[in-house]
């Protein structure tokens, strides 16, 4: 049965049926020889074998230390609690180098045999979590399932990362490359991921990373390897104001807003690949019965392409620019005109790590050895920093479809069912090793 399912997905795998997924490019190559060798000799390694059988031993620390890290609260700029907490446990796995960077990261270094001469690749997980302040972050157990706010996005992969790192010490495996392991902040929608963003423009390490890998996402048939690019605005609608009946006839910020918002909702733009618009916020004003002298909206464009993403940023600038105009024309300005600030709050990069690079055509390799083809998909992740600058990148799940939902929820749950928990962390772990040894 498993050599017939082998050949099936061979043939999808020539076809590159795997890459036909909406907003990704259907880029397919199948892997050479050497990646299916590099691949097989992996999994078979006896050493490899004795850190999954490491990891299902260790598995109630697994998911001990998975509680212990989801109940210290992560809100957006305010993971350092739990930072402190994870960067304790990178020390006792036994990394070497472990630290805190400026920006908050928690960093530590597994040596390779070679001495640097297989380029360094990171792995990273991210420590904030969408919830804010005060969110009850108790962990509810029902079964095998774990039901907390964050308990899978992303705390599931930094319990993960710990696992992989003492499962790879008790069986010994020595990787060709050195890893560096990391607990990011800022990957969550405030946060820009600024954590990722730092390692690459700032940090000490950001001329030293040379692939990249994120452990974020709930279903390892799918390999994010296009960021999904975002421009995030905030624009502030400002006018003198007044009563709304002695000033009737006055220009509104409020007509202004709403033009732009209604201008906005009928612009028309591509399906494939996708671009989306959204008004997520809107505010202003002080009484029913005054006009307002400030209202303010948030916007969110996102687009895969870096050119559809900067088409759809002029359409909605040209868009504010003139609503503010219609409203200077269409009412008086006698106690003074409109004006808008738009104000740039939230930029990720998109960009695309292409499944015939050597970094991917290696991913496909290992997943075959599981009888799995990669699913390619788009989505915003850490990833998107390093993609972006034209570093091999990707991002996979850290648990298998329908073992985990609900993320940004306050019932989000993981499941942590024993048997398909170790085959999971076979498979990640094998994913990532293959890349660690790649030269």
């Amino acid at each position: 049965m498993a050599s017939h399912r082998r050949l099936i997905h061979s043939a999808i795998f020539s076809l590159g049926w795997f890459a036909l997924i909406a907003n990704a490019p259907a880029q397919t190559a199948p892997p050479g020889p050497a990646s299916n060798a590099l691949a097989t000799r992996l999994v078979a390694d006896p050493r490899f074998r004795g850190a999954v059988a490491a990891f299902d031993r260790d598995f109630d620390r697994f998911v001990a230390e998975l509680i212990k890290l989801t109940e210290i609260p992560a809100p957006p700029f305010g993971e350092g609690p739990r930072a402190l907490a994870y960067m304790g446990m990178l020390q006792e796995a036994g990394l070497e180098n472990v630290e805190m960077d400026a920006e908050g990261n928690v960093l530590g270094l597994w040596r390779g045999k070679t001495g640097g001469a297989v380029p360094l690749l990171a792995v990273a997980a991210h420590l904030d979590t969408v919830f804010p302040e005060g969110t009850d972050v108790t962990v509810k157990r029902r079964g095998t399932r774990l039901i907390a706010p964050g308990i899978g996005d992303d705390t599931r992969g930094l319990a993960f990362l710990l696992a992989l790192i003492r499962a790879m010490r008790s069986a010994k495996v020595e990787t060709a490359g050195d890893i560096l392991f990391i607990g990011n902040v800022g990957e969550e929608g405030p946060g820009d991921l600024r954590g990722v963003r730092y390692l690459f423009t700032k940090g000490p390490w950001k001329d030293k990373i040379k692939r990249f890998i994120s452990v974020d996402g709930s279903n390892l048939d799918l390999v994010t390897n296009s960021g999904l690019g975002s421009l995030r605005y905030k624009v502030t609608f400002r006018g003198p104001g007044g009563h709304s009946w002695s000033a009737f006839g006055n220009v509104s910020p409020a007509f202004a807003m709403g033009e732009a918002i209604a201008r906005l909702g009928q612009l028309s733009v591509p399906k494939k690949p996708k671009v989306s618009y959204n008004v997520g916020l809107v505010s202003g004003g002080t009484s029913v019965n005054s006009i307002p002298f400030e209202t303010a909206m948030e916007i969110d464009l996102r687009a895969v392409d870096p050119a559809a993403l900067k088409a759809i940023d002029v359409k909605f600038k040209t868009i504010v620019g003139e609503a503010v105009k219609l409203e200077n024309a269409t009412r008086s300005t006698e106690n003074g005109k409109i004006t808008a600030e738009i104000k740039l709050i939230g930029e990720r990069p998109s960009g695309t790590t292409a499944p015939d690079s050597p970094v991917l055509r290696q991913i496909a390799a290992t997943m075959g050895v599981f009888d799995k083809v990669p699913v390619w998909e788009t989505k915003s992740t850490d990833a998107n920093i390093p993609i972006s600058l034209g570093i091999p990148a990707f991002a996979i799940a850290r648990n298998s479809a329908n073992k985990g939902d609900r993320s940004h929820s306050l019932d989000e749950w993981v499941d942590i069912e024993k048997t398909q928990a170790v085959k999971d962390f076979e498979l990640a772990a094998a994913l990532i090793l293959s890349v660690a040894e790649l030269p």
